[in-house]
């Protein structure tokens, strides 16, 4: 595993005479499947050795494109489904040009390993432009009126409008786009009003706002404006049922999901008047054919285009580049959908302890006996009041890739691990001691016992972080023991008694296996008093670091000695991948 983050196989050295390439440069290949900003495109062919396709105009390549690509760039046009996926064997990460995801199986990318990104709030001010257009369209008839005077007729009386000062306008969703709208719709003088559960009640205090319930907001709304993400408890949210609640002359907006509104039941609405008309840019069905709104002269229709401007595109185009070559050259997680994200700032003190938690899951893998049954990892220090989903995420790649021919990262590692029945549990504590550790016990279904009963044992270490840098272990299975996680480890256990350390070190010796640490730890079962009084011996733990693999005939013979009674290799040489 080397230096390397999360995996990733250490540099090679160069020959003679030639240039050591640098350390974090990776030959990428990058499909970027839709119209993207030409800076972002830029920005990515900027990087050394990074082979940036672009298929736009020819999207029936992209099958083929993908067999070794390490990143696949979209926008809403291409639908990235399980198929798709199971012909980019080498894909990293996806991202997505602007907030929706719903063209992509996030479940399918997940248990693939493959690490979904979006641009949230990149079209945020050309939404809620767009949002105040079809206010003022509705209030104005203007896209009636226009289509009045294209056929040379002169309707003036036919068109009289309404004005937006001094009306309600109710939002529902106080997210980026929402938030935008407050800023602009306050130069119309309206009164403005919110529902939103999950943001806090300070946002709303700062914007000068009331958050309202539910049923208030859409009481007292002359304009209701819809701009929450899809989820099951969005889905329909403008349903019959709360159309029926609905201000009688409200007219509503949504530039935000089709799916939020029942179509059908809003065209009931509009018939009967107590809807007074509707502005759509999202359908259920896109492009709508099917849908009751288009017969309707009350409702005013866009093509999904309320982030479609030029200065969006080049927003969103430019940062999901940013974020695509953040996370392959660094592992930086931004915008991510299907696992945590962290800031630079955030990761940057993380990063020592995801290596950490990958090669203790790593050691584990080797030394447990039995399947795992479940995980819990500890935290102690100011790593326990950090974000710690990633270093859990790596504790569990570390843990399973030993085992398992489907390949864990830090995207896939929890839904592998659940899949297989693992419990998972997080715990932290506040330590006064000057170092941060991560504590990981994993409990295993053993062989069965006598009574053919499944037995179930116990293997814990504990490591830490030494010079911003380096792994080590503290304790293992409550033992202090001190050595180092990398290289090639034997790890032996024994009655404490006396000529067992020359034994492992004769053996050694005469296989030409060199020590380059060995660290030793004893434990009294009962405590020492206790183990002093009857005789029993401690028992003792060994963790030899060597300078080569230990083949399997020289840790038979280690386990040969007289009082020894546990052996194993751990090699932590060989990358696991990212």
């Amino acid at each position: 595993m080397g230096n390397s983050q999360f995996g990733l196989p250490r540099p090679k050295r160069a020959a003679p005479g030639k240039k050591a390439p640098h350390p974090m440069e990776k030959v990428m290949k990058i499909v970027i499947a839709e119209k993207l900003s030409r800076r972002g495109i830029d920005l990515l062919k900027a990087e050394r050795k990074w082979k940036v396709v672009e298929l736009d105009s020819a999207r029936e390549k992209l099958p083929r494109e993908l067999r070794d690509a390490n990143a696949l760039i979209i926008r809403s046009g291409v639908q990235v489904n399980r198929q798709l996926l199971d012909r980019a064997p080498k894909l990293q990460v996806i991202g997505r040009a602007g907030i929706g995801v719903d063209n992509v199986d996030i479940e399918a990318a997940t248990r693939k390993g493959v690490m979904v990104m979006n641009t949230p709030g990149g079209n945020a001010v050309s939404v809620a432009e767009h949002t105040l257009a079809m206010m003022l369209a509705m209030a104005r008839s203007i896209p009636r009126a226009n289509e009045s005077m294209h056929a040379g007729r002169w309707e003036k009386k036919l068109f009289e409008g309404r004005e937006l000062r001094g009306k309600v306008l109710g939002i529902l969703g106080l997210g980026r786009i929402g938030v935008e709208i407050v800023k602009r719709a306050r130069a119309f003088e309206v009164e403005i009003l919110a529902y939103d559960p999950y943001v806090p009640s300070l946002v709303a205090r700062d914007l000068n706002i009331p958050l309202v319930p539910f049923n208030e907001l859409l009481g007292r709304s002359d304009y209701l404006t819809l701009h929450v993400p899809l989820t099951a408890e969005t889905e329909n949210i403008l349903g019959r049922e709360a159309l029926r609640h609905v201000k009688r002359g409200v007219r509503i907006l949504n530039c935000a999901r089709g799916e939020l509104v029942d179509e059908g039941a809003l065209a009931e609405a509009i018939r009967s008047g107590h809807v007074a008309g509707a502005a759509l840019d999202v359908y259920r069905q896109e492009p709508p054919r099917d849908s009751p709104l288009l017969a309707l002269p009350q409702v005013v229709l866009t093509p999904h285009i309320a982030g479609s401007t030029a200065e969006a595109q080049e927003i969103v185009g430019c940062r999901i580049a940013e974020q695509v070559r953040d996370y392959l050259k660094h592992s930086i997680i931004q915008n991510a959908v299907n696992v945590p994200s962290v800031s630079v700032e955030e990761y940057r003190h993380l990063q020592p302890y995801l290596e950490l938690a990958e090669r203790l899951g790593l050691f584990l893998a080797q030394i447990a006996t039995g399947s795992t049954a479940s995980v819990l990892i500890h935290y102690s220090g100011k790593l326990a009041e950090m974000n710690t989903n990633m270093v859990r995420n790596a504790v569990l790649k570390g843990l399973l890739n030993r085992v398992l021919d489907e390949k864990a990262n830090i995207v896939n590692s929890v839904a592998i691990a659940e899949g297989r029945g693992i419990h998972i549990t997080e715990t932290r504590s506040q330590r006064t001691q000057f170092m941060d550790s991560i504590r990981v016990t994993v409990k295993t279904n053993g062989h069965e016992s006598k009574q053919n009963e499944s037995s179930e044992r116990e293997s814990m270490v504990e490591g830490t972080v030494v010079h911003g840098t380096r792994p080590r272990v503290l304790v293992l299975d409550h033992i202090n023991v001190e050595c180092p996680l990398e290289g090639n480890l034997v790890v032996l256990k024994n009655r404490d008694v006396p000529g067992v350390v020359g034994n492992i070190g004769r053996i050694l010796g005469r296989r030409k296996i060199n020590i380059a640490n060995f660290s030793l730890g004893r434990r009294y079962p009962g405590g020492a008093k206790r183990a002093k009084a009857s005789r029993r011996p401690a028992e003792a733990l060994a963790v030899v670091h060597v300078d080569q693999k230990v083949p399997q005939a020289v840790l038979k013979e280690l386990g040969r000695i007289p009082a020894m009674t546990f052996v194993r290799a751990v090699e932590f040489d060989a990358p696991s991948g990212g």
